[in-house]
């Protein structure tokens, strides 16, 4: 899909609503100015793109005063364009940062929202500056103990401050929540889902058939499927990994929560988890991890409950390793076959000890 079918199947559908292009500074400083987001005086003098993003357009616009963040959730996946996207996640996200502004704990690990505009899905963000996304750790940069205490500070205090909050029903986002179960829990285990693994890395084929064939492994993930379907007290993140981590002089610093949904907290821990073991950090810092989310959120530790992160934990792994959003991991295919073994141990083996112990499942 080139930028200007891009444009044309979105004016198709979306009539008389701007179009956030970054070939087009002009159109953007006249929706800026038209908003009431630009000063009289200011004007916006390039546009470039901050990183790779996968969900929306993301725009870093340089005016002649500061620099912005323009964010744009269209009907498709950005990176992935045949994948139709429900653009109402912007919604979503709005409400969001709205919300994390009540609490300052929270709002200071994230962008503040400087504007929001429902109809063209556009948010107008702080922007924290140059540094990149923590994906390095996959290439085998080391996650500091400050960095990991914050985030995982960050993470519990969002789970802390909304257990049991009462929404109008936008944080069900049940749209993205749907996309996001196909895309964890199904399309890695179907072998018709068009995904060439062995050109990402000869042999990975063979090994995700094995673990397809596993039905045992097969229905745990069916299972846990229903469990992150279920709607629960707690808002989550919702796709909380190194690419939702910004580096910045303060700290680490939290974007795109697109995902977000009320849900079981295991989730968001589990895909913690599930990020350090691939980028091979420490055993240290995933027990740190752990260890300090439970002391942060102030309850005993609970086997069924670990359980169930470490089923999240391995399941992600999974879509990850098989699936469509890859990740930029230089492994070899040994490595991930390692990891997949690993992938069923998790899934299967705490599937057990859920069950066992009367866990959720």
């Amino acid at each position: 899909m080139s930028t200007m079918s891009k444009r044309a199947i979105f004016e198709a559908s979306h009539p008389g609503v701007f179009f956030l292009d970054e070939r087009d500074p002009a159109g953007l400083a006249a929706f800026l100015r038209h908003k009431g987001w630009l000063a009289s005086d200011e004007a916006v003098r390039g546009l470039s793109k901050p990183g790779e993003g996968n969900m929306n357009l993301t725009l870093r616009v340089a005016t002649s005063q500061r620099t912005l963040i323009a964010k744009q959730a269209r009907p498709w996946v950005e990176k992935y364009e045949h994948i139709a996207a429900p653009p109402e996640r912007a919604l979503v996200e709005g409400r969001f940062y709205e919300l994390m502004a009540q609490y300052p704990a929270l709002r200071d690990r994230m962008p503040r929202l400087l504007g929001f505009a429902p109809e063209e899905r556009i948010l107008l963000l702080e922007d924290l500056g140059s540094g990149a996304d923590y994906t390095d750790l996959y290439a085998g940069e080391r996650l500091s103990e400050a960095d990991l205490d914050a985030l995982v500070d960050m993470l519990a205090s969002l789970h802390r401050a909304f257990v049991g909050f009462q929404d109008d029903g936008l944080f069900t986002n049940r749209a993205m929540r749907e996309l996001n179960h196909q895309h964890i829990f199904r399309v890695p285990l179907d072998a018709s889902n068009g995904l060439d693994l062995d050109a990402l890395t000869p042999g990975l084929s063979g090994a995700a058939t094995k673990l397809r064939e596993d039905t045992d492994f097969v229905a745990a993930v069916e299972t846990l499927g229903r469990v992150y379907l279920r709607d629960g007290g707690t808002l989550l993140h919702g796709d909380f990994f190194p690419g939702s981590w910004l580096r910045t002089a303060e700290g680490p610093r939290i974007i795109d929560p697109e995902f977000c949904f009320l849900g079981a907290p295991e989730f968001d821990v589990g895909v913690l988890v599930a990020h350090l073991l691939l980028a091979d950090q420490p055993p240290a810092i995933v027990d740190r991890a752990l260890t300090g989310y439970a002391e942060r959120i102030g309850t005993r530790p609970d086997e069924a409950s670990r359980a169930l992160v470490m089923r999240f934990a391995g399941v992600e792994m999974m879509r990850r390793l098989i699936g469509v959003a890859q990740l930029p991991l230089t492994a070899s295919l040994a490595r991930k076959r390692t990891w997949l073994r690993q992938v069923r141990e998790m899934v299967s083996s705490a599937a057990r000890q859920t069950r066992s112990s009367g866990g959720g499942g």
